[in-house]
């Protein structure tokens, strides 16, 4: 056996299948609608997974939260059990795709003007791909890595990791023994600076999740008539005040040294009381970052009423919040101060924010392998403006990044994929994610 000190050089043959597992998994179904009882299930895709390790030789686990909800971990055994493993995960579902907004179809894998298209091309399937081609190919050609490997591939990431990674964290947290530290999404994608400078975004924080249901309650009654108590007249003036509600900025010690990075690169004065000037010279990415320097809430659903001629005598909102570190208390008192005392507010989802160092052997080496592909590259470390599986993994102590490496057109509007329509992931960047996943994993 050789080991992870071999000259750091993926076979072609690996960057080259990158591309057909990830058509492959983006073709099969696993449309996660936040409901049993309509969402696709992971099971399918799981199984495919679990095929590919076992054909190089892995043993790979396979768990089900419910019915069709199912994750796959595999150990890739490391030549020093002292280290502790490294945790390297990826989340098998996809949000809903509606296909008539796409210019292909949301499910066919296409690859089209240098792009594989499809949802999950970017969320995040692209990376699992990556990851099996790296495995495979260290295990045809017997590749050791220094410290034990825990491949896991989740379901449920997109409606809270219930049935998925907290699934394991809570139920089978044997299958994760010994993980110290762990990469995922999303991070170490570049942002174009220059022809010979890009950044590439090292995910070492995320926001929480604060999934939260405002209710409203009237006095029902006939709708012809006047009535001064109306629930969904309530809700929607509170909604509406939240909606356009700007909480007030503030700058995480992540956030300051990203910002610090851009202000010295594009040569642009930062004020730390006012970095939205700043934010607003990055193009695309503007809104991304835009969201890290304050606590959001987003409006995205609202049920009221069974009956055109009735008034109900209760309405409902579903809100998407997102905290920083450590304003999760505060967040809730401005919020109660924006919609009012009269409202209800339950919790639908309550998930802690998360914010790590930027230093250590790890860091290192992710820097050093992007180094070693792109001369161009600075790494920086950033904020996610959203949430991942992370979440459920610090619970078991691991210490959490998002690095799925992919090097980016300079005019792709990347952070609009997310969700998007049209989601697609440039083939070259999916093979330079390879190239620097090799390199990395021997470096860990």
């Amino acid at each position: 056996m050789t080991d992870a000190a071999t000259p750091p050089r993926p076979e072609v043959a690996a960057v080259d299948e990158v591309v057909d597992l990830c058509r492959d998994l983006i073709r099969i179904d696993t449309t996660n609608t936040g409901d049993l009882a309509t969402s696709a299930g992971e099971r399918v895709a799981a199984e495919y997974v679990a095929e590919k390790l076992a054909e190089v030789g892995l043993e790979p686990e396979i768990r089900e939260a419910a019915p069709g909800r199912a994750s796959v971990v595999a150990r890739f055994a490391g030549s020093d059990p002292s280290r502790g493993a490294l945790l390297v995960h990826g989340h098998l579902d996809v949000v809903p795709a509606d296909a008539s907004e796409w210019s292909v179809g949301p499910f066919s894998g296409e690859v089209r003007d240098g792009y594989l298209w499809g949802r999950g091309a970017v969320d995040m399937k692209d990376f699992d791909a990556m990851v099996l081609a790296v495995a495979r190919d260290w295990r045809r050609r017997g590749v050791t890595p220094s410290r034990d490997l825990v491949l896991c591939f989740t379901a449920d990431e997109e409606a809270g990791s219930d049935y998925g990674a907290r699934h394991l964290v809570r139920n089978h947290p044997e299958l994760l023994d010994g993980c110290t530290e762990a990469i995922g999404e999303v991070g170490g994608f570049s942002y174009s600076v220059s022809d010979d400078l890009r950044l590439y975004l090292i995910q070492t924080a995320e926001k929480g999740i604060n999934w939260l249901r405002l209710i409203t309650k009237g006095r029902p009654g006939h709708g012809s008539m006047l009535n001064d108590d109306n629930a969904v007249t309530a809700l929607c003036e509170a909604v509406a005040r939240l909606g356009r509600h700007r909480f007030p900025i503030v700058v995480t010690p992540t956030v300051r040294a990203f910002l610090e990075e851009i202000s010295e690169v594009l040569g642009i004065a930062l004020d730390p009381n006012d970095p939205e000037a700043a934010i607003g010279k990055l193009g695309p990415l503007a809104t991304l970052i835009g969201a890290t320097i304050r606590n959001t809430a987003n409006p995205t659903q609202l049920l009221a009423g069974y009956k055109a001629n009735v008034i109900p005598g209760r309405a409902t909102a579903t809100v998407d919040c997102r905290t920083l570190p450590g304003s999760a208390d505060e967040f809730l008192g401005q919020l109660r101060e924006v919609v009012g005392s009269d409202i209800d507010i339950e919790f639908i989802q309550n998930q802690e924010p998360l914010e790590t160092t930027y230093d250590g052997a790890l860091v290192d080496a992710m820097a050093a392998a992007l180094r070693a592909e792109d001369a161009g590259a600075r790494p920086v470390p950033y904020m996610l403006s959203g949430g991942t599986d992370a979440k459920a993994f610090v619970e078991l102590g691991v210490r959490c990044f998002g690095f799925s490496p992919l090097r980016l057109p300079a005019d792709l509007d990347f952070a609009a994929l997310f969700h998007g329509i049209d989601e697609r992931v440039p083939i070259e960047g999916l093979q330079f994610g390879v190239r620097v996943l090799d390199r990395f994993l021997r470096q860990a």
